[in-house]
């Protein structure tokens, strides 16, 4: 007689996912590693505090070998809520799932009723959480403090998003690598650097969509590393500002990524400090001029910002107390930055 338990064709996992923690991917992989094929359903309603849609576009990312389900159906959320709670589910769990259940994995008290109505056999997955110890209403609450349990593909929905702003010269980013260092976390440098420095800094009209899709595309990318914020030298309102300066206006489509980019806050840098000329800094003569185009354009976007003045060490402390009010409790709606849409949605642009 053979004593190999066989693998089971198709099992299931569901759940709110409100957000994805790693207790969730660890209930996945778990589900996965029992059964040939996983179903992942990702079950939402109206008014929820996260989308539905980003709950089902995290799940997707965090399971690529999974057939992760959205199911967006207006439900009660425990069998108490409603008499007739499993006649509303079960139609809908067969909807999402039209191949036969034979596994459901829960770490809830209702797993196995749900196995038994679906003619499936239940497995617990760390129902007292001891492997994973977070829940998804605790991430809610304080995300900063259980960050290590956020998934990396999470993390830019409650990454604070700080810029670092303002004219040539004034220690931008110098602030941004010394900020970073003390939070832990990773910083956005200036694209355009990095890009221009082959040409000596010169700048040509076709530079600045690139600039302007590459430094939205490095934010981005590198959100996914932060730890609780992200410190970025400077942004696409910066773009605007210098197109209009070099060409005398501005591609639409950039101010509109301008504006459809959110931050949480920016850090205003005075010109109280000395001018150090290098190979791009070319306009000494216009730093008030360039100042008073960074603190009108913060104010035509509604942009949060704190001035940055005084010395480096001052300048240092000021930022360190803005970001640390920054960090501070969270109320019901997320950081304003929390964004998900990719940068080349707004043109259909090209690199």
């Amino acid at each position: 007689m053979s004593t190999t338990l066989p693998l089971i064709e198709r099992g299931m996992i569901l759940g709110k996912f409100m957000p994805p923690t790693q207790g969730h991917r660890y209930l996945a992989e778990f589900a996965w590693r029992c059964c040939k094929r996983l179903s992942v359903l990702v079950c939402s309603k109206p008014g929820q505090p996260i989308p539905g849609a980003c709950r089902f576009a995290w799940m997707r990312a965090m399971l690529p070998d999974c057939d992760v389900v959205h199911v967006p159906d207006d439900l009660p959320d425990a069998p108490e809520e409603h008499p007739r709670f499993w006649d509303l589910w079960m139609p809908v769990i067969r909807r999402a799932v039209p191949d036969p259940i034979g596994l459901v994995v829960t770490s809830e008290t209702y797993g196995p009723e749900l196995a038994r109505r679906i003619g499936a056999k239940h497995l617990v997955a760390d129902r007292n959480r001891q492997g994973v110890p977070i829940s998804a209403t605790a991430m809610r609450a304080d995300p900063y403090t259980h960050w290590a349990h956020l998934p990396d593909v999470v993390r830019p929905w409650y990454c604070r998003r700080v810029v670092v702003f303002g004219p040539e010269s004034t220690g931008k980013t110098m602030l941004a690598e010394r900020l970073a260092a003390h939070y832990r976390t990773v910083w956005v440098p200036e694209w355009a650097r990095g890009h221009l420095d082959p040409a000596n800094g010169q700048c040509e009209p076709d530079d600045f969509p690139r600039i302007a899709l590459a430094q939205a595309a490095s934010e981005d990318a590198l959100a996914l590393q932060a730890h609780r914020v992200l410190i970025s030298d400077t942004d696409t309102i910066t773009t605007t500002i210098w197109s209009e300066v070099y060409l005398g206006g501005c591609a639409e489509w950039i101010r509109d990524l301008a504006r459809s980019r959110r931050h949480d806050l920016h850090l205003m840098c005075d010109i109280d400090v000395p001018w150090v000329a290098d190979g791009q800094r070319d306009m000494p003569h216009r730093r008030e001029e360039f100042r008073e185009r960074c603190r009108a354009a913060l104010i035509t976007h509604g942009r949060p910002f704190v001035e940055i003045r005084g010395d480096w060490d001052t300048r240092f402390r000021t930022a360190i107390a803005a970001i640390d009010r920054l960090l501070g409790p969270l109320t019901d709606a997320p950081p304003i930055a929390a964004q998900l849409r990719l940068t080349a949605e707004f043109t259909g642009a090209k690199l």
